[in-house]
């Protein structure tokens, strides 16, 4: 018994030491990097300040520092703005002008705003321990329950505008994100400690109010379940337009961060299994074969959008691999593209050379949902085994 309490305390300190290893020493910049990208290659009169040339960035490893940034850019509501880079060292000006916009109230999920924010806010409060990072953390988390819809999806932006952004949307990860985020937490990731029992609550809550609507907005096209569109309606929950060129259909390219998003669920419901079955069905029946879009160097044309320096073709190759286009036509399953006039129109040669050059038009990204669905499904029957 003597032995048995001697070795107590040690047992405490390897299990502290275990958990402690579990909190990351560094903010990733990988999900701030759409934000980064935006800031630095485009000019806007209407952002509250403008990147500087050749301005040094704080290193991932500076967690009070990138922090410090996170709770300048924060707004009063809670949210954050999209399109500048936390990692950026502010001058003094700078700093002034962030500060003095906290009213301005143009806060968003877009581009993976806010629960990455969040995040990093947890990561800095877990190796600093500043009251300011935990606080603004729970702000924020607060900002992610006022915005939920009551059928359990997210606007892109709120406060809500008068435009497709109040629409629920999975474009750029803005649902996944946020009910990824509340995996974590309702899975007891121990990053997330801090956060009460009743603000807890109300978050699991969140969170399975989000995966319901995930599961009620995937499409059933000619009574079979598919995949999922970029937008919903935040009435209807039907697929909707969001910009001129981007039409309500079947989108593969955000059906598979859904998919990944569902099956990294522990223990699925049926309904979950179903959902995924499915989907993966349904990036079988939409592959391409034998095609391949390449870029070639075109003579530059200045657009009111942007300067396109080279062009998109799509050639025939029977080597190539499997490859989808980002949207499919409904009921009639037709690969489809369009114009900023909002015209349809079936070949990307009939888009106009700005947007066939600026927009990701096809993807491979179903092939990496397809080749992870053997080893999920091998999980799926092992736990209905165990359970039997």
């Amino acid at each position: 018994m003597i032995k048995r309490i001697a070795c107590l305390p040690l047992l405490v300190l390897l299990f502290s030491m275990a958990k402690a290893q579990q909190v990351p020493v560094e903010i990733d910049t990988r999900p701030f990097a759409d934000n980064a990208g935006h800031w630095y290659s485009i000019y806007d009169n209407r952002n509250m300040i403008n990147a500087s040339a050749d301005r040094p960035r704080y290193r991932s490893t500076d967690l009070k520092q990138v922090a410090d940034n996170i709770l300048l850019f924060q707004k009063a509501n809670g949210g954050w703005p999209k399109n500048y880079d936390m990692f950026a060292i502010l001058t003094p000006e700078q700093k002034e002008k962030v500060a003095a916009q906290k009213n301005t109230l143009n806060t968003t999920f877009d581009n993976g705003t806010c629960y990455t924010q969040i995040r990093a806010l947890a990561i800095a409060y877990a190796s600093v321990k500043d009251e300011a990072y935990k606080t603004a953390a729970l702000k924020g988390l607060k900002y992610i329950l006022e915005a939920q819809y009551a059928n359990g999806g997210w606007p892109q932006y709120y406060p809500l505008e008068k435009n497709y952004s109040r629409y629920i949307t999975f474009n750029d990860g803005g649902m996944t994100g946020i009910v990824d985020l509340l995996k974590n937490i309702a899975e007891k990731d121990p990053l997330y400690d801090f956060i009460d029992a009743g603000l807890r609550r109300q978050l699991e809550t969140a969170y399975k109010k989000g995966i319901d609507c995930i599961l009620n907005t995937q499409i059933v096209d000619n009574g079979t379940l598919t995949a999922w569109c970029q937008q919903y309606d935040e009435v209807t929950l039907q697929p909707a337009w969001a910009r001129k060129f981007e039409p309500p259909s079947i989108c593969n390219g955000e059906s598979v961060g859904i998919v990944f998003f569902l099956m990294g669920i522990k223990h699925p419901d049926e309904r979950i299994v179903s959902a995924v079955n499915a989907a993966m069905k349904w990036f079988e029946v939409s592959k391409i074969y034998n095609t391949v879009v390449k870029t070639v160097k075109a003579e530059k044309m200045d657009t009111p959008f942007r300067v396109s320096k080279t062009d998109r073709v799509v050639e025939t190759d029977s080597t190539a691999a499997p490859i989808w286009t980002r949207f499919y036509e409904l009921k009639t399953h037709r690969p489809l593209f369009c114009n900023r006039d909002s015209k349809v129109v079936y070949s990307l040669a009939e888009v106009d050379r700005e947007r066939r050059d600026g927009y990701a038009w096809y993807t491979y990204a179903p092939q990496k949902a397809l080749d992870a669905y053997t080893k999920w499904q091998k999980q799926i029957n092992q736990h209905s085994t165990a359970l039997k």
